[in-house]
């Protein structure tokens, strides 16, 4: 345990696992969508859907989607400031069982019906896991620099990624692949040490066999 473990992140409270979290889940699924959102669809469980209201996971949750930090003061006035942006967000609680007690499913759209779900949980201290990605399940937790790439499952697609980033000095902390079917869609999930520069997003997405390229930036 280290010492961010026992007092936690400088953040807008009262809780670094209903708030903290919560915000970065809202920050992680927006950066993933890549659009511009318009609307937000949030189904919570367990513990948040509990006590949502009381603790202001619902406030983080639109804070991060909106942008905000987990420090800023904005986070209060969240759901009002959505408003204002034009941004129609419906809540609902689910009481499935077999989830993680912090977990929350963000579906977002945008104006032309582009749409991503990323489900996630707050794991304590305001450290999250992503654990599905639309239909497809992951397992990340943006400790580091993260990669989230969208491709098509054939011969080459994560050598060329690989190679890329191995020719622009960036270190591979860890690496994951999940693929619907094989030779169908897969995704690639690599956490680095450095940032990755807006050249090496481009010239990802140029790659034929690349559908979608993501990055959110270490917590």
């Amino acid at each position: 345990m280290n010492v961010f473990d026992i007092i936690g992140p400088i953040m807008i409270g009262p809780s670094s696992s209903h708030t903290a979290g919560a915000v970065r889940l809202g920050q992680i699924a927006t950066a993933i969508f890549g659009y511009a959102v318009k609307e937000a669809n949030i189904t919570l469980y367990g513990s948040f859907a509990k006590t949502h209201k009381g603790h202001g996971t619902d406030k983080a949750i639109i804070g991060g989607i909106l942008g905000m930090k987990v420090d800023d003061a904005g986070i209060k006035t969240a759901i009002q400031a959505a408003a204002q942006a034009g941004l129609v967000v419906t809540f609902t609680t689910d009481r499935a069982k077999g989830y993680h007690p912090n977990t929350v499913k963000i579906q977002l759209k945008d104006k032309d019906s582009n749409e991503v779900t990323v489900m996630g949980s707050s794991i304590g201290g305001g450290n999250v896991r992503v654990s599905r990605i639309n239909d497809l399940k992951v397992s990340f937790t943006c400790e580091y620099h993260t990669l989230i790439i969208s491709h098509y499952d054939r011969e080459g697609a994560v050598a060329q990624v690989a190679n890329l980033l191995a020719s622009s000095h960036i270190n591979i902390a860890q690496m994951k692949l999940y693929r619907y079917d094989k030779g169908g869609e897969a995704v690639m999930v690599i956490e680095v040490d450095q940032k990755i520069g807006t050249h090496i997003m481009e010239e990802i997405k140029g790659y034929e066999l690349v559908k979608s390229v993501a990055t959110v930036k270490a917590i």
